[in-house]
């Protein structure tokens, strides 16, 4: 499993200390955002590749006054958006481009977004990232749960971040780690505290989110986290498949039992598809440690996302293979849960709990396979961590929806 653990390593650095580093404050609640770059060249830091960390304003439209973060390590080049919950906006290396395209095509504020909107879908108006989090005091579909309203996906992907800082270490490989911190709070319902972090080391194609759920309240709350992790082309294409080592798959509705025996291969951007969606319970190593593979056709070039199921216990595919104008997409999403309505998922055992204080961590690691041989190495890792265990293919859904 040594090979597994290197894949999904960079979750691991992003809890490390690092006592020795340069460390910025680069938005604050008392502090307005300014334009700014911190380089390797600056640093005095002497490096293969060098590397560079920029802080910009969008301006314009429904994302005026929108910050982003451009990190680029020297190999990869990965945009934040502090104003929508640090999202992760797109990654590439090179050509090679991790990430979508939506509709949407600007960075919109969350304040001209209305959540409760569309029936509870209002959330889709600004949904364009490569990473979108889901969370944290429900995720799922929009509908009433004890009396409230529930709206798609929850609140954190349109919480903007209360501070956001860098750190750099001062050591090699001189790791760069973006932290930001989001607060959903509401009186006599919830007072969450979000630290996410993102971390990356020079020169390499690989990034980590590394997220922390407090409860600051005095009494025990539900929560559910889901990271809708978005690909399209070069990877998402007609014969393209998705790799993961899987204890239960099941279809979410009626319409995915349609197609349920290819449930791992893609099609063509096929006009009037609209989407289907895939429960997966995986399997993982001893450690929890866990993977999902997506690849072209040619198996030459793929996308690896690694979690740990201790934390993020089951996976989501979305797989969104309609026109290319329409948004062409597949979400590879680790979650406490399935993309049900909260109320749903109570009796599948899928909304935990947070006591008084206490915390839950989020690991999830994001890299590109660029050749054959790469795409070769993460399936033989998805083989092992199987390691012939049977899978159950369940026909019919978790959920009968046909009541809503």
């Amino acid at each position: 499993m040594k090979s597994l653990r290197l894949l999904i390593g960079l979750s691991t650095l992003a809890t490390a200390s690092h006592a020795l580093a340069w460390d910025y404050v680069l938005l604050d609640s008392d502090k307005p955002a300014q334009n700014q770059q911190i380089t390797s060249q600056q640093l005095g830091v002497k490096t293969a590749k060098p590397f560079s960390v920029t802080m910009r304003t969008l301006h314009g439209g429904r994302q005026e006054g929108v910050s982003v973060i451009d990190i680029d390590n020297g190999t990869l080049k990965v945009s934040v958006v502090p104003t929508r919950g640090m999202n992760v906006l797109h990654a590439s290396v090179g050509d090679v481009r991790m990430g979508w395209d939506s509709p949407v095509q600007e960075v919109v504020n969350p304040a001209f977004i209305e959540l409760n909107g569309r029936g509870g879908l209002g959330w889709l108006e600004g949904f364009n990232e490569m990473v979108a989090r889901c969370g944290y005091e429900w995720v799922g579909h929009p509908g009433m749960d004890n009396g409230e309203l529930l709206t798609l996906h929850g609140r954190a992907a349109n919480i903007p971040a209360s501070k956001v800082t860098l750190h750099i270490d001062e050591q090699p490989p001189y790791a760069i780690h973006l932290k930001g911190e989001l607060k959903e709070q509401a009186f006599k319902k919830v007072d969450f505290d979000v630290q996410t972090e993102l971390v990356t080391e020079p020169g390499t194609a690989q990034f980590a989110l590394n997220d922390t759920l407090t409860n600051n309240g005095d009494y025990p709350k539900e929560y559910q986290a889901l990271y809708h992790s978005n690909f399209s082309t070069p990877f998402l294409e007609q014969g393209a498949k998705v790799a993961i080592p899987v204890k239960q798959v099941s279809p979410f509705n009626e319409k995915a039992k349609g197609d349920l025996a290819d449930w791992q291969t893609y099609r063509a951007p096929t006009p009037d598809y609209d989407e289907t969606v895939y429960n997966v319970v995986p399997y993982a190593d001893a450690k929890g440690q866990t993977l999902a593979v997506l690849h072209n056709k040619a198996g030459s070039l793929g996308v690896a996302v690694g979690f740990n199921t201790q934390q993020l216990p089951v996976f989501s595919l979305w797989k969104n293979t309609d026109t290319h104008g329409q948004g062409y997409v597949t979400g590879l999403e680790p979650g406490t849960s399935f993309s049900y309505n909260r109320h749903y998922q109570r009796p599948l055992n899928l909304v935990p709990t947070i006591g008084p204080k206490e915390q839950r961590q989020f690991q999830i690691s994001y890299s590109l396979l660029a050749d054959k041989a790469a795409v070769d190495k993460s399936l033989k890792q998805v083989e092992t961590v199987q390691a012939g265990r049977a899978t159950e293919v369940r026909k019919e859904p978790l959920v009968d929806l046909s009541k809503e």
